[in-house]
């Protein structure tokens, strides 16, 4: 992973969401923290390009988040707060399918490829049903095999285990923790982020610390009661 910030920043309407920073961004796992409204969402979508930067570039990989935006989008997987919301059609099976029809491979090849990510997951027993009849951990296991299936070489996840029971939180950690792909993770869960490589703290719209999992915690402790 080679993500670099180069004076970027994002204002909307007069208003800072997000202060220029300058910083390369190379570990495979980095946590992203902050109050709510600290401009870390704003950070993570920049990565990708779902929010362009009105000063200054991004660059994943070597492209331009604006003039390589296509590109960019098919080595940057995003994963939202809500993956139900990410989920587009009714049959699992067909939503992990999906994204392959495009690309012109045959029918065999497609099925072969969902079969392969669905034991991956760990997930074949929910091919058929329908994303309304899960729970949240089975939602993001799913919305998680629909976006590796189209090969990422990184993914950002927003909230991956907000609002879930334990057993649900232990499923989802587990499967990060063996994906291929770099991993960019927004929480308020801590504990997450106890192995991860590097952590960024945001405060009111900037970049306040760029640390380890156990300062960056602390840290974030101690604005949340400031």
């Amino acid at each position: 992973m080679d993500i670099g910030f180069h004076n970027a920043g994002v204002s909307f309407e007069g208003r800072v969401a997000l202060e220029p920073l300058s910083l390369l961004l190379t570990e495979r796992r980095i946590g992203v923290i902050g109050l709510n409204g600290s401009g870390k969402t704003t950070f993570a979508r920049l990565i990708n390009g779902l929010t362009k930067p009105t000063c200054g570039r991004v660059s994943v990989n070597g492209l331009d988040t604006v003039a390589d935006g296509p590109a960019v989008l098919r080595d940057v997987g995003f994963i939202f707060q809500n993956p139900q919301n990410q989920i587009i059609l009714p049959i699992i099976r067909d939503d992990i399918a999906f994204g392959l029809k495009n690309r012109s491979m045959h029918k065999a090849a497609i099925d072969a490829a969902v079969d392969a990510t669905l034991h991956r997951f760990d997930i074949h027993h929910l091919a058929k049903r329908r994303a309304h009849e899960l729970s949240g951990g089975e939602l993001q296991l799913c919305a998680l095999a629909a976006l590796t299936i189209t090969g990422p070489k990184i993914l950002i996840m927003d909230e991956p285990t907000n609002q879930l029971d334990l057993k649900n939180r232990a499923l989802v950690e587990r499967t990060m923790a063996g994906l291929e792909q770099d991993l960019i993770v927004i929480t308020h869960d801590l504990p997450l982020l106890e192995s991860f490589d590097r952590v960024l703290v945001f405060h009111q719209g900037r970049l306040h610390a760029d640390t380890s999992p156990g300062d960056a915690v602390r840290l974030y402790r101690e604005l949340a009661l400031s």
